[in-house]
């Protein structure tokens, strides 16, 4: 019974540590796609590392400019005001996009709208507005 446990902990650190590298793979697409966010992807990697991997935790950590702002926002100090003017572009831009020229269906096309509107909101009242970015 305690080798089942202890291969389902390994099973379950494996898949963790894939999604987080999945999370990473996806935030450095954000960086060049706008609309696809950047540093959202890279906090889940790191949570997703602080529970499979500590060792991938601390090498994102480490990283120049994700690093701080993964510090950052697990300290709580929110948002640099000129990220969170590029996160609102960014949404507007995907959403406008994706709802003239890439979908067809009105029903998605209203979810996208409303999701959109969600994450604008979000932003915009619940995290908190720094005044710059601090890098360390």
């Amino acid at each position: 019974m305690a080798n089942t446990k202890k291969a389902l902990s390994k099973v379950k650190k494996f898949i963790l540590t894939f999604l987080g590298f999945i999370c990473v793979a996806l935030g450095l697409i954000g960086i060049v796609v706008p609309g696809l966010p950047t540093t959202v992807f890279m906090i889940i990697a790191a949570w997703l590392f602080s529970i499979s991997s500590p060792r991938f935790e601390k090498w994102l950590l480490g990283l120049p400019r994700i690093g701080p702002a993964i510090s950052n926002y697990r300290e709580g100090l929110g948002m640099p005001k000129k990220a969170k003017y590029f996160a609102v572009c960014s949404i507007v831009v995907f959403c406008s996009l994706a709802t003239i020229f890439l979908l067809s269906n009105t029903i998605i096309k209203f979810v996208v709208a409303a999701v959109g509107v969600l994450g604008i909101w979000y932003i915009t009242t619940k995290v908190p507005t720094r005044e710059r970015i601090n890098y360390g």
